[in-house]
């Protein structure tokens, strides 16, 4: 537990990637196998559940520390982390704890969950009392289901590839499905994950290394694994730097759900983008194994998709099949389906992914054509390709976006492979997106941050004009706190500080006086709030000195954008 509460210490502290990955390459190589699975499990984005009650948490440690009740709360609000508030109110450690993190986890953090109160009260304080403000505070916030830190997945996989001394892409395919919270982290399985790669046997004529060790990855993975998401990069300069267009395969961009389906031993498994399995999700979509053959993984995106429609709907109506727990009629009817591929990673078994996608594309299209019952029922349908002659036409194009229901376009090199991550090391693929929705709107409520930013007001709650019975009112709408420069978010923390007009736990509500431009990617309208919509990624996209709070959009401005057919 030490050594892992020293890891999560050494990592808050640094912004550097290569102070964070030599961190995590020293504690690989130091910590012992079952302990290693536990700490990459976390690393790699594992959510642990919460064991303790918040409420209940906070008032063993505040009986513990001996402090009333309001001088905890006012620490609590001055810290803005509980798990850190805790750790500096707690009297000092009585004694020493030798415990490695597989004991803490699988014999003391676990066992908590559905404790009596009386039995966590004891266990708590005991717990609290082997270990130094730094465990205190890791322990906390894995009690409290609240473990955050600021390393990439990347970074961790770079990491056990150097212990390993294996190719990063081999680790990145043998994590894929790595947290997934129905396999418990052990020994045996971080071993696996860090064994030498086997010489893969028929490698593709002319393969490098990392290429037949990527080929070799399928077959060690268990069979129902899709590979690492090979991901865009935002188009930030002129399309015109690319060269000519005719080295781009164009698509358009699709509002989805990115995923792969894999087809595997008679059975289909779905995965989203963010590895978490969600074939009961789409049950239309399994039904692809009657035609799909043995042995192919499709890449691509799970649309909101009307049978004999042109055109997708809105990412509004596939958010029902996302947040139910049961799958109705109802909601099968108003929220059908479909998965549009765009790429062909597996077929026949044979791992395509060092293929050009020119090439991998041209077998995507074959399938698609020995499946033409299958793409007329609408459950499975490929990606078009968009013809222009230009950068010209193709930014037109770009511009009716919105009325065709996608995002903008995908620029994809034609002789890409397929990578692991964003990386530009196979070839590059840029997503090129139409600007964002964006109206003025002024801050209402303001809480704190987290990790470093724990001491300032970065997380905001905006506001726009209701006009409605000639009263104007300002009506939340949308929490951002990405967007401003560091100097810009300590300002803004000042002017909070001093027009804070009332305190709601942890957050302010402040006396209207900035206004910002708040940008997002959809809006839809929702019964569930207070202003009638919900919308998608808002940041702020600047601070509008220039503006006062009267002249603010208004919800009028803002419902105007939401489609027709998403009401």
């Amino acid at each position: 537990m030490k050594r892992f509460a020293a890891l999560y210490t050494a990592l808050d502290a640094t912004t550097s990637t290569r102070d964070k990955l030599d961190a995590l390459t020293t504690y690989f190589s130091a910590a012992p196998p079952e302990d290693a699975a536990w700490a990459s499990y976390f690393l790699a984005g594992g959510k642990p559940r919460q064991t303790v009650p918040t409420r209940l948490m906070s008032e063993i440690a505040r009986e513990r520390a001996g402090l009333p009740e309001w001088l905890f709360d006012e620490s609590y609000q001055a810290v803005g982390d509980l798990a850190e508030t805790i750790a500096h109110v707690l009297p000092p450690a009585a004694r020493t704890s030798g415990l490695g993190l597989t004991q803490w986890i699988e014999e003391r953090v676990l066992p908590l969950r559905g404790a009596a109160p009386d039995t966590l009260r004891t266990r708590l304080v005991d717990y609290w009392d082997e270990l130094d403000w730094s465990g205190r505070f890791l322990l906390t916030k894995l009690i409290g289901g609240g473990f955050r830190v600021g390393v990439a997945r990347q970074l961790v996989v770079r990491a056990l590839a150097t212990v390993a001394g294996v190719d990063h892409k081999l680790i990145a395919q043998r994590m894929v499905g790595w947290t997934d919270a129905r396999q418990t982290p052990d020994a045996a399985r971080y071993l696996r994950l860090i064994a030498p790669a086997e010489p893969a046997r028929n490698g593709p004529a002319g393969a490098t290394d990392a290429a037949t060790a990527i080929a070799q990855s399928a077959h060690e993975a268990q069979r129902g694994l899709p590979y690492p998401f090979f991901l865009a990069h935002p188009l930030q300069a002129a399309p015109e730097t690319l060269g000519e267009p005719a080295q781009w395969q164009v698509e358009w961009k699709w509002d989805g759900i990115r995923a792969q389906v894999v087809k595997r031993d008679g059975r289909v498994w779905i995965w989203s983008r963010g590895e978490d399995l969600i074939t009961e999700r789409f049950p239309e979509v399994v039904t692809l194994s009657d035609a799909l053959p043995d042995g192919f993984v499709l890449d691509g995106e799970i649309l909101a998709w009307q049978p004999g429609a042109q055109a997708p709907l809105p990412f509004a109506r596939l958010q029902p099949r996302i947040t139910r727990k049961l799958l109705t009629k109802k909601v099968l009817a108003e929220s059908p389906a479909a998965f549009l591929a765009y790429d062909l990673l597996e077929a026949h078994g044979a791992d395509l992914r060092m293929a050009p996608l020119a090439a991998r594309r041209v077998q995507l299209d074959t399938l698609a054509t020995s499946l033409v019952d299958t793409f007329a029922h609408d459950l499975l349908r490929i990606s078009p390709l968009v013809d222009a002659n230009s950068w010209s036409e193709l930014a037109a194009l770009c511009g009716e976006s919105r009325t065709r229901g996608v995002e903008g376009l995908m620029l994809k090199d034609r002789q890409s492979l397929y990578g692991v991550g964003r990386t530009k090391a196979a070839g590059t693929w840029w997503k090129w997106k139409i600007d964002p929705y964006a109206v003025d709107a002024v801050l209402v409520y303001a809480q704190r941050g987290h990790g470093r930013r724990a001491s300032l007001y970065t997380d905001f709650t905006f506001a726009v004009w209701d006009e409605a019975n000639g009263v104007r009112t300002l009506v939340p709408f949308a929490k951002a706190y990405s967007g401003l420069t560091d100097d810009e978010m300590r300002d803004v923390d000042a002017i909070v500080r001093k027009t804070t007009i009332e305190k709601f736990g942890p957050v302010r509500s402040v006396t209207p006086t900035l206004v910002f431009e708040i940008g997002f990617e959809g809006i839809q309208a929702s019964p569930r709030h207070k202003s009638g919509v919900a919308v998608r990624f808002p940041r702020m996209l600047r601070w509008r000195t220039d503006k006062h709070v009267e002249d603010a959009d208004t919800l009028a401005t803002l419902k105007g954008f939401i489609d027709p057919s998403a009401r």
